[in-house]
């Protein structure tokens, strides 16, 4: 399926003049914060078409052309807004309430107030008084959303690869981001869980509860 500005510029001709694509990064991880982007183009700009074509290709690209991408669409977009929940927080709070948050934060971290928002996926954020859509598949139909994955992903892969890697580097997190691979989870059974794993998630929970691999990591 291809990528198209069918739906910001339908909403322009409505009225409509800020309209924020939003998606997040990091659900099924089970370590390390969730990370959601916001991204306002302007539809009407030239540069649109050639960003348009490169980020229909993303999926084939590089983590490298990724990275020059998501810097390509900061400098472009009108604006741009991250929001992060970290563990503890999707811990005490649960995924779904944090999948809301995370959007939220995201939301006022743009320096230009929108005044619609195409929401990736099933999240409706009720608690936004905005005029929304909720799109099913959202990153690969809708320019804004694709954009506000791409910055999202290079964003939280950045931070696990800076951050979490370099606290904690017996986990490889550089590797694997938090997700639940084999290694990973050789590797947690092999030192316990360390402060970054999401405990209120079942495989972590399970291994928690477990007597044999119920330690915290210290390193």
């Amino acid at each position: 399926m291809t990528l198209n500005l069918q739906a910001e510029n339908q909403l322009k001709q409505q009225g409509y003049q800020y309209i924020a694509g939003l998606d997040e990064v990091g659900r099924g991880s089970w370590a390390g914060p969730l990370v959601a982007a916001a991204i306002i183009f302007d539809p009407q700009k030239k540069y649109i078409t050639q960003l348009w074509k490169k980020i229909n290709s993303s999926k084939r690209i590089t983590a490298r052309q990724r990275n020059l991408l998501s810097s390509m669409i900061i400098k472009q977009a009108m604006s741009y807004g991250i929001g992060i929940i970290s563990e503890k927080e999707i811990d005490q709070i649960g995924l779904g309430p944090a999948n809301q948050l995370v959007m939220i934060r995201a939301i006022q971290h743009l320096s230009v107030q929108p005044d619609y928002l195409l929401i990736d996926g099933q999240i409706k954020l009720a608690q936004i008084n905005l005029a929304k859509q909720s799109i099913i598949k959202g990153d690969e139909k809708i320019l804004s959303i694709a954009a506000a994955s791409i910055v999202a992903k290079v964003w939280r892969d950045h931070w696990m690869v800076t951050v979490a890697h370099q606290h904690y580097p017996q986990y490889l997190f550089d590797h694997h981001k938090g997700y639940g691979t084999k290694k990973h989870l050789e590797l947690i059974k092999q030192y316990g869980v360390c402060p970054l794993h999401r405990r209120s998630f079942k495989p972590i929970r399970q291994l928690v509860n477990n007597k044999s691999f119920g330690k915290e990591s210290s390193f």
